[in-house]
């Protein structure tokens, strides 16, 4: 799709796609699913919809990274993995910023103003380029199915979304959720903007992947969440199958 068919009913689609996954940090915390111990079955589930998604569909694109690399002129010895590098990156980047999060809260009341401080607005920075990928990815003419991203991505922001209400409790309820809310459309219209810019995506889609594994596995493994194996694994294997055949 290209800036002059903006009018076309698709992009109005990709628009509501946009508004659906915003909205999302405003009604996760209603729920009632968050914050449980043992931890919900819908939330191990949504979080094996959005790993499934990764495995099956983003992946495989993975690989695309090094042929565009290589279109644009810029290959180098490490071409061939450098998707894998970006993952690497987003996974690696994610993971820091959890254990600075948690540092930064112990001994903290999380239910007050004290941690809108450095940590709280360098964890929620993060997310919010992080949604602004999301966004953008909307754009991508190599996603398919690009309601099964939205459903895969949605279901991820209520994973995240519970992250970030238990690291920063009230004060990501009164501010964080509207700036990651504001980032999906943000990074939605910088899409439209830079449409066709294929070296953005392959920058994009890596980074991303990567963080979904991370902020997915960071919120199933803990011993002390009692995640649902099964719900995990259910929501997994249902959405690859989706994936697969649809």
């Amino acid at each position: 799709m290209s800036p002059t068919e903006s009018a076309d009913p698709a992009a109005a689609i990709l628009l509501a796609y946009a508004f659906v996954l915003a909205l999302v940090h405003f009604f996760a915390g209603r729920l009632g699913i968050g914050g449980r111990i043992p931890r919900s079955r819908w939330l191990s589930s949504a979080g094996g919809v959005s790993v499934a998604y990764v495995f099956v569909h983003l992946l495989p694109e993975i690989h695309e990274a090094a042929a565009t690399i290589d279109r644009h002129g810029l290959s180098t010895p490490l071409a061939e993995q450098y998707g894998y590098l970006v993952a690497l990156f987003g996974f690696v980047t994610f993971y820091g910023l959890e254990q600075l999060a948690r540092r930064g809260n112990s001994g903290t009341d999380r239910d007050g103003d004290a941690d809108a401080t450095g940590v709280f607005w360098l964890h929620l920075g993060a997310f919010a380029v992080y949604n602004a990928v999301i966004g953008s990815l909307l754009w991508d003419p190599e996603l398919g199915n690009v309601g099964l991203f939205v459903v895969a991505m949605a279901l991820h922001f209520v994973v995240t979304d519970d992250g970030l209400r238990e690291h920063h409790g009230r004060v990501y309820h009164r501010r964080g959720r509207w700036i990651l809310s504001a980032a999906v459309l943000a990074g939605f219209g910088a899409g439209y903007a830079l449409e066709g810019t294929e070296l953005l995506v392959a920058v994009f889609l890596p980074f991303l992947a990567g963080g979904v594994i991370l902020n997915v596995i960071k919120e199933e493994l803990p011993s002390d969440r009692e995640s649902r194996f099964w719900a995990f694994a259910l929501g997994g294997a249902g959405y690859a199958a989706l994936l697969l055949f649809v």
